[in-house]
């Protein structure tokens, strides 16, 4: 019986699965985040990537991978709210349904501010924002968003801009940073609870994180072309992650446990 993986395939898991080849008796199965938390309650996929709130609300059910996750210290740069009033000024806001964690990052920020905004389910691109205050995108789809604002390609990812225009950019991430001084986690490795994954299935996906990091100029120039932005704002872009599930990255995990009232980690596989 085969062992599946679960991946979702954007641009910021690029590093981890562009140089992961499945040998015989191991799948690889390609969702968004949404697929993927739910492939793996229900056994579809054995070992996934999985959201963050995802993870952290099914606690009980799941267990992660103890060194593996896509984190940020600051800007993430895809998972932004595209709107036209100021934050302060947001009532109405459309919303991504590829990513709950996301979602949910928004709604303790704007709680947090004391922002009476709703949300509301229907977020595509920038052309709702003709009915919406705001949409919120994730993933490529924000990426590719945020690079179609940009005038003139930045020499650094700490130089692209928070305003386009009338149109403003507020890269989550960066807000919760600016609240907490800790990195964001977006994703985990994960299984059931009770079912480890096997030595030999780790050991893959390290070899391929490995590997994906030492030729990040290659997984960049990949995704550009399969994108359409440049590979060298790309790299900027995926060397900005942090892929190691470390001390930082557990204390801010945490942290996103305690602002959604939801219990913090309690251990992980030691593989």
């Amino acid at each position: 019986m085969a062992y599946h993986i679960g991946l979702p395939h954007y641009a910021n898991t690029s590093p981890l699965v562009q140089f992961l080849t499945a040998p015989p008796g191991i799948e690889l199965r390609f969702g968004v985040p949404t697929e993927l938390n739910g492939w793996l309650l229900e056994g579809t996929v054995d070992l996934s990537l999985v959201s963050s709130y995802f993870y952290l609300e099914a606690r009980g059910s799941l267990r992660a991978l103890p060194d593996f996750s896509v984190s940020v210290l600051g800007a993430v740069y895809s998972v932004n709210l595209f709107h036209k009033k100021p934050w302060k000024d947001l009532r109405r806001i459309a919303l991504t349904s590829e990513s709950a964690t996301s979602v949910r990052l928004l709604k303790y920020l704007l709680d947090r501010d004391g922002i009476p905004a709703k949300l509301e389910p229907g977020g595509a691109g920038l052309e709702v924002l003709d009915t919406y205050d705001g949409v919120l995108l994730i993933g490529d789809r924000a990426l590719a968003t945020y690079a179609g604002l940009l005038e003139n390609e930045p020499a650094s990812v700490l130089d692209l801009p928070s305003r386009s225009g009338d149109l403003f950019v507020s890269d989550l991430a960066m807000r919760w940073f600016h609240q907490t001084h800790l990195p964001f986690v977006f994703a985990v490795w994960a299984t059931r609870a009770g079912e480890q994954p096997p030595p030999e299935v780790v050991a893959l996906l390290r070899n391929a994180r490995r590997e994906g990091l030492g030729r990040l100029a290659q997984v960049a120039a990949s995704e550009s072309a399969r994108l359409g932005i440049s590979a060298a704002l790309l790299q900027h872009y995926l060397w900005n992650f942090r892929y190691h599930l470390e001390a930082p990255d557990r204390l801010g995990l945490a942290a996103f446990a305690r602002a959604t009232m939801l219990p913090e980690p309690d251990g992980y596989w030691s593989v």
